[in-house]
């Protein structure tokens, strides 16, 4: 199978968890889920079940874990969608649907499950509380919908490393977005109105990738051997095939 850098198992796993998490949280069986839970609003349903494994926190909480959304748009969707049960439980019923997901669409691969528990036992923590909620979370039996939560898991990893990141060379959230993805998807997370011309500050967001891809790789040094880190890539490619095509 031969063997991997942590830097490249970065750039072989890291956008496939992430564009993995993206398409179940974003599906539309995950809304129809949601609705079922009594959720009408699937942004009300996302932010409570995504954000509530930090418990009955304010609004303002949750936008600075989440980073990047307008953090009114957060308050709103945040306040109806506890509204209908709390966080916690809100949580509890976004595992469902991802496990739902996991189950109707992810390959069984119980040795993916446990490469992917050891990445996410040998991250640290620190600056990183919306990763370490989902971590804190019971993993699920089943393989699928285990393996669903843990690209979960590792998904909230790289978007807490990242947000750290572009706070660190000094962008706003709206800066962040800006700089990568442009102005129709700042106002998919929220913002609104004027827009800025941020071309000025991208060489910064080269520089935040560059600081997530370290820290990142870091903590794939220290979880995986390198012929475990190219089987773990593999496997991870495989599931990219299986649910993005």
């Amino acid at each position: 199978m031969g063997e991997l850098s942590a830097a490249e198992t970065v750039r072989a796993a890291d956008k496939i968890i992430h564009d993995v998490g993206s398409r179940w949280m974003l599906s539309r069986s995950t809304a129809e889920h949601g609705k079922e839970q009594g959720y009408d609003n699937p942004f009300a349903y996302y932010f409570a079940g995504r954000g509530g494994v930090m418990g009955d926190v304010d609004a303002d909480v949750v936008s600075a874990a989440l980073g990047w959304f307008e953090p009114g748009f957060v308050r709103a969707q945040w306040d109806e969608g506890v509204a209908v049960a709390g966080a916690r439980e809100a949580t509890r019923r976004y595992i469902l649907g991802c496990a739902a997901w996991g189950e109707a669409h992810l390959p069984e691969d119980p040795r993916l499950c446990e490469l992917a528990e050891r990445v996410v036992r040998a991250a640290e923590g620190s600056g990183l509380p919306l990763f370490c909620g989902w971590r804190a979370e019971t993993l699920p039996d089943a393989t699928r919908a285990r393996l669903m939560q843990l690209v979960q898991v590792l998904r909230e990893l790289r978007g807490g490393l990242h947000l750290v990141a572009t706070t660190a060379v000094g962008l706003s959230p709206l800066e962040a977005i800006l700089t990568q993805d442009g102005p129709d998807i700042a106002r998919f997370f929220g913002w609104q109105g004027d827009l800025p011309d941020c071309a000025a500050l991208r060489p910064r967001r080269v520089e935040a990738e560059e600081i997530t891809d370290r820290l990142s790789a870091a903590v794939y040094e220290r979880a995986l051997s390198p012929s475990e880190r190219a089987e773990f890539a593999e496997r991870i490619g495989a599931v990219g095939a299986a649910v993005l095509g």
